[in-house]
């Protein structure tokens, strides 16, 4: 390592000249790094520097560093001998797209990221300014955990992180990227923030390593498929985004920051396009078979609705029976939660709750309206579903929409069964406005079902129970599933056409921008588990 020259405050030379010659040959020396070869042994694991990373983030030129001459002040084990300058962190402000936005990446150049007292109140001042600024807070995080040589002083300085991620939690965008290792405590930050970007091949997240989990349970397991991106992006759902490499994983984060507002006071910004907001989507009307067990891809549908097919899903493998994700519809931002057909028919079961719930939360803690299209048969029945807590589970996404105070639309596409059709924003929970589609079948479950129901006894004494049993199906249908039931009934506002769904929805969002809704005045909620 480089030995970093003392800025002693003594008057190196005979004037003020060299005294500013001596700052600047430190601030390049702390700008370099420890060393060449720190270096190059970086770039060939196929990871970028901690400041390479920050260029590749903000806008060119805008970056301006917050105690870049900090050192720590550990005695022991030969810490006084290595005391570079940053402690391994670079911390400050810049700007994506003209916003300001606040960073702090770990240089696993130094001390191998590792966090420790020092490195840790850069970081706690910058989780600080951000909150008083009312600005977005990236952490770009490559680090061995806590510094062992400091002892329980690292870990003091994590809890002042996870105490700052909560109180800025619904205040600011937090937005974790993990471009390395990110192992035991240092895991938890991540797991409080809005967003976590996962890099394929070189970060890892766990909070116990290999040889701890071999020793402990006997399992002989590598750090990536314990921890590594393609886990968390389908198993855990810690990761929302995965990319192949950096530099398309921080393109990525400046297209999640330009759809997000800078605090909770703002709206997320509005860009107009060139998109018509009436543009008929009559490629809708083939999208999506009248028969309801036919499956299609809610992608498709959505990107014919949205600005030039832009959707930016968020858990894109993780609960793939429901999608989750950002767009914009006449230049106005929505978040989106729509029921997968190709994946389960899309049925809500425990993660799919989760992952609509906490998206819900997210859009409406800072100010994103919400549409939902609705094609779901209902929860997915079964043991495991039962005995893992559905019903708390699915108890999260409904609490999140009743408390949601955003504005809200929903859009039934074809089939709404059961608590399905409730949990999935209907206007019995508060759904603004309520459209459907004239396939739509809104019932407490499909006819067949509720035929052999209702009728069970019938169906059984009849001499021809088949043909008994399809016209007491064909008759429910007729009676209480027609497309303008719900309509009839004031569950429905409008039964439209499918081709008009971009121009109804831009209209209704527009109308809705100035929506305000008071919320009861409560320390907090009691949120289900």
């Amino acid at each position: 390592m480089t030995a970093q020259p003392e800025l002693t405050g003594q008057d190196p030379g005979t004037s003020a000249v060299a005294r500013v010659a001596e700052l600047h040959a430190a601030k390049e020396l702390a700008r370099r790094g420890p060393s060449e070869r720190a270096t190059r042994a970086q770039h060939a694991k196929g990871k970028l520097t901690a400041r390479e990373r920050i260029d590749l983030l903000l806008d060119a030129g805008s970056f301006t560093e917050v105690e870049q001459l900090r050192r720590h002040r550990a005695v022991g084990f030969g810490m006084e001998e290595r005391k570079p300058h940053t402690d391994g962190v670079i911390t400050g402000w810049g700007t994506v797209e003209g916003r300001t936005v606040f960073v702090y990446a770990h240089d696993f150049r130094i001390f191998g990221g590792a966090l420790g007292e020092a490195h840790a109140e850069k970081i706690h001042k910058i989780m600080d300014m951000a909150i008083a600024a009312g600005a977005p807070l990236v952490s770009l995080n490559d680090g061995a955990g806590a510094r062992i040589q400091e002892g329980v002083s690292a870990l003091a300085g994590y809890g002042g992180i996870f105490q700052r991620n909560v109180r800025a939690s619904g205040v600011i965008p937090q937005i974790s990227v993990i471009l390395g290792p990110c192992a035991g405590g240092a895991a938890y930050s991540p797991a409080l923030t809005d967003f976590v970007f996962m890099v394929r091949g070189t970060s890892q997240m766990f909070i116990t390593g290999p040889e701890v989990v071999q020793a402990v349970t006997g399992e002989d397991v590598t750090q990536e498929r314990l921890g590594g991106a393609d886990v968390h992006a389908e198993l855990s759902g810690v990761a929302h985004f995965v990319h192949d490499d950096e530099w398309a994983c921080l393109s990525e984060v400046r297209y999640l920051l330009s759809l997000l507002p800078s605090n909770n006071q703002q709206i997320p910004p509005f860009t107009p396009g060139t998109d018509p907001a009436d543009r008929r989507g009559e490629a809708l009307l083939g999208l999506v078979p009248a028969e309801g067990k036919l499956p299609y891809d809610m992608r498709r549908v959505i990107e014919e609705v949205v600005d030039h097919g832009d959707f930016l899903e968020v858990h894109e493998r993780w609960a793939p029976n429901i999608l989750c994700g950002l767009a914009r519809i006449a230049g106005e931002v929505v978040g989106i939660v729509a029921n997968q057909p190709i994946a389960l028919a899309g049925v809500l079961d425990i993660r799919a709750s989760e992952k609509a719930a906490r998206f819900v939360r997210m859009c409406d803690a800072f100010n994103v309206p919400l549409l939902s299209l609705v094609d779901v048969p209902g929860f997915l029945p079964g043991v495991d579903q039962e005995h893992g807590g559905v019903i708390r589970h699915g108890a999260k996404l409904l609490y999140a929409y009743c408390e949601a105070t955003v504005p809200r639309v929903q859009v039934i596409l074809r089939k709404a069964y059961g608590g399905a059709y409730i949990v999935m924003d209907s206007r019995s929970i508060g759904t603004d406005l309520s459209y459907a589609w004239p396939a739509n079948e809104i019932a407490v479950m499909g006819a067949e079902g509720a035929a052999n129901v209702i009728f069970r006894k019938q169906i059984a004494e009849s001499d021809a129970p088949e043909a008994l049993r399809a016209r007491m199906v064909k008759d429910y249908r007729s009676e209480l599933m027609h497309p303008y039931y719900a309509a009839e009934r004031g569950l429905v506002d409008d039964v439209i056409d499918p081709a008009e769904t971009r121009s109804v929805l831009a209209r209704t969002f527009r109308m809705l921008r100035t929506k305000h809704a008071e919320q009861p005045s409560r320390k907090h909620a009691n949120t289900p588990l």
